[in-house]
């Protein structure tokens, strides 16, 4: 496609998540060429950047597509902005604080006939479409999740993950959470959950969730960010035809313990594939059961106080 051709995109928030994946997605990518970036901190190179939010929506009414890249405590307000002036939106995951949130935007979407794609980029991973494909004919009979990471070394310095609304563990818990109910057909219930709260923190640093499917299958999920050493990103699932397991977030499909799928890590690319897609057919993807099941998971919590989290406590090792 030709550069005339592309859609014209403008990116709000330039940080970690921003300048890590969206920026070399886009920029690599055929379908959009990034014409303006919003941000109090960060500027984006040969490209028109804005401060104000709603500086850009008035300066630039030409652009009539964004992505959002804040954290969500402040993505409700830009994206209700964006819907009403009449712009496509893409959402980071978490796409809000509350499934209040989700929902009203959704709403104001349709209204406005507008595209609205509420993104889980874990779902984009290599081995995800192939495990939901063999399991749509096997009965499942148990899951389990393991995602264990160091907070330090992929969320350093971002203070907002710990304060309410920052979603602490759930954070990349809910890529978990995202692969689950894409290859899991039917309801997900959360039966009991316990919640580790450092405590000097908002928001929980591990988490220990009992789910089930519709049919009763059980499904238990960890979520710990104190992991050192080896980082761990794996779903089990048990059916009647033997074990399925996804590793690496995603991007290793294992059947029975021999490899059955893996590639090049594709995730953003093909969230920016399924947006064009999505914008071409006008059309929205707002999809919220992983937010659901952390809300739930809150809802059915029991709190377990943990010693303090400092950042810097781990800087030594």
């Amino acid at each position: 496609m030709t550069v005339q051709n592309r859609i014209a995109l403008a990116l709000a928030g330039v940080g970690k998540i921003a300048r890590d994946q969206h920026l070399p997605a886009v920029a690599n990518g055929r379908d959009f060429a990034l014409v303006a970036a919003i941000s109090h901190h960060g500027k984006v190179a040969n490209t028109e950047n804005f401060e104000s939010f709603d500086q850009f929506l008035e300066a630039r009414p030409d652009v009539r597509t964004i992505s959002l890249c804040t954290p969500p405590n402040v993505r409700f307000e830009m994206a209700k902005k964006a819907i009403a002036a009449g712009r496509d939106v893409l959402l980071e995951k978490p796409p809000a604080t509350t499934l209040g949130e989700a929902e009203a935007l959704a709403a104001m979407a349709a209204d406005a006939g507008v595209t609205l794609f509420a993104t889980w980029h874990s779902r984009f991973a290599h081995g995800v479409e192939p495990a939901r494909q063999w399991l749509t004919d096997k009965a499942i009979r148990r899951i389990e999740i393991v995602w264990k990471e160091d907070v330090r070394r992929w969320h350093p310095g971002q203070a907002w993950i710990w304060d309410a609304g920052g979603f602490g563990v759930f954070d990349p818990g809910i890529n978990a959470l995202s692969i689950l109910t894409a290859i899991v057909p039917g309801a997900i219930i959360v039966d009991h959950a316990s919640l580790s709260f450092p405590s000097n923190r908002q928001q929980p640093i591990a988490a220990r969730l009992g789910m089930a499917t519709a049919e009763g299958a059980p499904i238990s999920a960890e979520f710990d960010w104190r992991q050192e050493g080896p980082q761990a990103w794996d779903i089990s699932v048990e059916t009647d035809a033997g074990t399925l397991r996804l590793s690496k977030g995603g991007a290793e499909l294992y059947i029975a313990d021999a490899l059955a799928t893996t590639g090049p890590d594709r995730e953003y690319p093909g969230i920016y594939d399924r947006f064009a897609a999505l914008i071409r057919s006008r059309q929205s993807d707002a999809d919220f059961q992983p937010l659901r099941l952390v809300a739930d998971a809150f809802l059915r919590g029991e709190r377990q106080d943990v010693a303090p989290f400092r950042e810097e406590d781990g800087k030594a090792k």
